[in-house]
């Protein structure tokens, strides 16, 4: 037996020592050791990317609690509050300062002009209630006969048809910035606009961090009806020095020596009442000083638990948390929520402006 298993491998010596049959088995051999490694490359490479994945990039995401909390408002889940950091006054306020810059008109209009304005335009309040549309009437400045108008109801009138245009007209342009904030967000990556766009976004909310759920917290509408109270309070129904000297509507105070001193301001009182190129500033002015400031930041989490709960803002509800506006307290919520009513100002809530350009189709 031992002969034979000798012989047998004798003649498979020989036949390994042929040339042609050895070349052969050697590139058979290779090959199949190369497909094999290749094969073997392609059926782990899947894990060694997952392994990765769950160490590397979940990590990151882990430690972008941002993103997280901002996720888990998307899908109705309770959050902390946003954050609390110290403002930065001059970038918060750095888009309303070039305000400045802008020519105003030389003649302030009169109030027997605007009105004619708004008559030959077929711009009421009667039909704005009805027909939920409002002309895009942007005036700069008020009129000074405000005082001068006898009919409470009139000067009133004119008033709000005057400021109406200008709180949707910023409204509008912050439901735009919402839009692109989310589409920003539900996009995997992001165009260096979009990157730049969202910086200055941080910089006129004052969110540190690059905080997202900050962002969409403090980013949002202030509703008509409360904005034309507030107004409507600071400045008498638009007759205070303040509004017609100064352009001021919702009697912002100010350090700086650009604003107007007040009269009969107490002993140690160092504030002024900031004052603004045109209306439209100070329209700005306000809504950047309710959606940053830290004396409404409940203001802003009650709009936001009506936001995620799909409800319809509502001033007379946020009114309440506005208290630390005036040194009166609550009982100025109360006077807020008195014009309000008497003045059946949520009629004006749900009005649109007349689109003047392809942006604000968008919309409406």
């Amino acid at each position: 037996m031992k002969k034979k298993i000798k012989l047998i491998d004798l003649k498979i010596k020989k036949i390994v020592k042929f040339k042609g049959i050895n070349n052969s088995l050697k590139s058979f051999y290779f090959t199949s050791l190369t497909g094999l490694i290749i094969i073997l490359i392609f059926s782990i490479s899947p894990k060694l990317l997952l392994i990765k994945n769950n160490l590397f990039v979940k990590s990151t995401e882990v430690q972008n609690e941002s993103k997280i909390n901002l996720e888990k408002v998307l899908s109705g889940t309770t959050i902390n509050q946003e954050q609390d950091d110290k403002l930065d006054n001059f970038q918060v306020f750095e888009d309303i300062f070039q305000y400045e810059e802008i020519p105003t008109s030389t003649v302030r209009l009169s109030a027997s002009t605007i009105k004619q304005l708004f008559k030959d335009t077929n711009y009421n309040l009667k039909n704005v209630r009805k027909d939920k549309l409002v002309k895009p009437v942007n005036l700069e400045l008020l009129p000074n006969e405000m005082k001068m108008i006898e009919s409470t109801k009139e000067r009133k009138n004119l008033f709000i048809q005057i400021v109406l245009p200008l709180i949707i007209e910023e409204n509008n342009q912050i439901k735009l910035d919402r839009k692109k904030f989310f589409a920003i967000l539900n996009r995997s990556n992001n165009s260096n606009s979009e990157k730049q766009w969202l910086n200055m976004k941080f910089k006129q909310y004052g969110v540190k961090n690059r905080d997202l759920l900050t962002l969409k917290i403090r980013m949002d509408e202030i509703p008509v009806s409360l904005a034309i109270a507030q107004a409507a309070k600071e400045t008498g129904w638009g007759t205070s020095r303040f509004a017609l000297e100064g352009n001021a509507l919702f009697g912002q105070w100010t350090f700086s020596d650009n604003g107007i001193k007040p009269k009969g301001i107490e002993d140690g009182k160092t504030h002024k009442i900031m004052k603004f190129q045109v209306l439209q500033a100070s329209v700005r002015a306000y809504f950047r000083n309710l959606n940053t400031h830290s004396s409404y930041r409940e203001f802003r989490k009650i709009r936001a638990a009506s936001r995620d709960n799909d409800e319809q803002l509502n001033s007379l509800v946020l009114a309440d948390y506005l208290k630390e506006y005036a040194a009166t307290g609550l009982e100025y919520t109360k006077i807020l929520k008195q014009i309000i009513k008497q003045n059946s100002l949520t009629d004006f809530d749900d009005v649109k402006l007349l689109p003047n350009s392809e942006l604000i189709k968008k919309i409406i």
